[in-house]
């Protein structure tokens, strides 16, 4: 509601200016076409005319810098509105992926239980079919997992849970994803919990 009262404050303030601009532009021109004048005439106009400017400039100027930096505010406040509505944006978008992600843990879960005879019941072929829209949506909204498995450790992206000393895996590298984590426009919204070779 604020953000509004000082748009609307600031476009009214930009429209007086540009209307005060306007009238002295108008009054300049009306007093051009007046009608014609002899050589003397001319001569004496232009220099009346130039003592006039030079006694308008002042006030012309001033209102043409009043003009310019209203429009230069009223700017300055479109860009920041947009860049905070963008962050609020991608704030909810997160908040709403972050809730999702356990839903999406589960299906991975229970399809990871399923029993191989029971793979062509119409249950699991349902649940198969929820869950691949769920990563087509993720893929449309560029939503993307987090590689983890055979990769070195990352602190920025992976978030190390156990360790482990045996087996021949180099040191740092990643034996197993616990929890996937993922990405949201390239920016991390849950860590890979993992287990690292130490």
């Amino acid at each position: 509601m604020a953000e509004n009262t000082e748009q609307q404050g600031m476009e009214e303030e930009l429209h007086k200016a540009q209307e005060a601009s306007a009238e002295v532009d108008r009054e300049e021109n009306a007093e051009a076409a007046s009608g014609e004048i002899s050589g003397e005439e001319a001569v004496e106009s232009s220099q009346s005319a130039e003592e006039g400017s030079s006694e308008e400039n002042p006030e012309l100027l001033q209102l043409k810098d009043k003009y310019l930096r209203t429009l230069a505010e009223y700017e300055n406040f479109r860009k920041r509105s947009e860049k905070e509505k963008t962050q609020m944006f991608e704030l909810g978008a997160k908040s709403i992926i972050e809730a999702l992600l356990p839903v999406v843990d589960n299906f991975e879960r229970a399809l990871s239980h399923v029993q191989e005879e029971e793979k062509d019941s119409p249950f699991v072929k349902g649940i198969e079919g929820i869950y691949k829209q769920i990563q087509k949506m993720f893929a449309d909204c560029n939503i993307q997992e987090i590689e983890a498995l055979g990769k070195k450790f990352d602190p920025a992206l992976h978030n190390a849970v156990m360790t482990e000393e045996e087996g021949d895996a180099e040191e740092d590298t990643i034996t197993q994803d616990l929890q996937k984590g993922y990405t949201y426009r390239g920016n991390v919204v849950r860590h890979s919990m993992v287990k690292v070779k130490k």
